[in-house]
């Protein structure tokens, strides 16, 4: 059986191969050049019909969205996420809290405050303004439990890869103790770290200024072609 992880280094993408280390799950990695245009060509659409990363294939069997396929994998493995069904709906809450909430709208902080052409201050505004909101529910939430549904899980790891890069969408987080110290936690396991290294991390230069212009002139193209994932 081989499972192949369609993916870019994107917080989507990371949300993946992280779980793949944490499970010990093997795989192969493709990955889709997504400024050349390789998840719109049609194969990969017959994979992923919404021609956005992440995507799947275990054993002939595709499957795409990223919550999707951290559930696919929990379910596979029985890691990451309780049988019981209070304690798996307390994971699937928190995911979705992600999936709905976390990164629509650091996206679109992201698109309004680094892509897009024109700054359009009441759009910036607002999508910081509910990102930063979000992260006090996590902040808050943190406060009364070690990990997002209790145990570490799946909602954990998908959250954690679009927190940990809440810079990039301008916003701050340094007065949220709770969330600084489930980041650490999260950020210090082995396989978090060979997780966001496929097919590679870029945090550290999204913070030096020059990489930054560049990152987001490159993803501006992008995004006024209507490309990204």
């Amino acid at each position: 059986m081989t499972l192949t992880l369609y993916t870019a280094a994107t917080p989507n993408g990371y949300k993946v191969s992280v779980a793949l280390e944490e499970m010990g799950v093997p795989y192969t990695v493709h990955r889709i050049d997504m400024q050349a245009g390789e998840q719109k060509q049609q194969w990969f659409l017959d994979i992923c019909p919404n021609g956005r990363i992440p995507a799947i294939v275990d054993d002939g069997f595709a499957v795409f969205e990223s919550g999707a396929i951290l559930m696919y994998l929990a379910e596979k493995t029985g890691m990451l996420m309780p049988s019981d069904m209070h304690g798996r709906s307390k994971v699937v809450q928190w995911l979705m809290f992600q999936m709905g909430g976390v990164g629509p709208m650091m996206g679109q902080a992201n698109v309004f405050f680094r892509y897009f052409p024109e700054k359009i201050p009441a759009a910036i505004a607002r999508y910081q303004g509910e990102s930063r909101r979000l992260f006090t529910v996590i902040d808050a939430q943190l406060a009364k439990t070690e990990y997002l549904a209790g145990d570490y899980s799946i909602a954990d790891i998908a959250t954690w890869c679009w927190t940990r890069i809440a810079f990039w969408s301008g916003v701050s987080v340094d007065d949220l103790p709770n969330m600084a110290r489930w980041d650490a936690a999260i950020a210090a396991r082995p396989a978090v770290q060979r997780g966001i290294a496929v097919p590679e991390d870029t945090s550290a230069r999204m913070r030096d200024e020059d990489y930054a212009k560049r990152a987001s002139e490159s993803v501006r193209s992008m995004v006024e072609m209507g490309k990204p994932a």
